[in-house]
């Protein structure tokens, strides 16, 4: 297994773990990453500014999850750790850890704060990133796209 920056060729194999996993979880609608216009080419748009980054996890020459950061309030120096998504076949390994590990590293170069949007239908991420240090919040920030999620959560960096 290995954590890599995303490349342009994974698009399509990262775009196929996030609609798998959105589907498993209920998330395949609109107000949701299901509709964002960024998931056909999350290589571009990880790459169109230097405080934005995306990670592929890869197994065996198989992109099985990743993750991205990009800002979400720059004036308050929030980023917002997005399409953290893995394949059923490698969760529960320690990999989303070293995944998360990675984004916030990144992270902590450029922003004081990190943000992400979820829903409550993913029980095992809402565990996950509290115990990674997440504090729930009880609405989303101010700007927030994803209208339908439904679990907010913020740290400090």
């Amino acid at each position: 297994m290995k954590i890599r920056p995303i490349e342009r060729t994974d698009n399509a194999a990262m775009e196929g773990v996030i609609r798998e996993c959105l589907i498993e979880f209920g998330g395949n609608r609109e107000g949701l990453a299901w509709a964002d216009d960024s998931l056909h080419d999350l290589y571009s748009y990880y790459n169109s500014a230097a405080n934005r980054a995306s990670w592929i996890v890869e197994v065996d020459g198989y992109v099985l999850g990743g993750c991205g950061i990009a800002a979400f309030d720059e004036q308050e120096q929030i980023c917002e750790l997005q399409k953290m998504y893995l394949s059923s076949a490698i969760r529960g390994k320690g990999v989303a850890a070293d995944l998360l590990d990675t984004a916030l590293a990144f992270a902590r170069r450029h922003y004081r704060k990190c943000y992400l949007e979820t829903l409550l239908t993913m029980q095992a991420a809402g565990r996950f990133y509290a115990k990674h240090g997440f504090s729930l919040l009880d609405a989303p920030l101010g700007g927030s796209e994803h209208y339908a999620c439904d679990a907010w959560y913020i740290r400090d960096l």
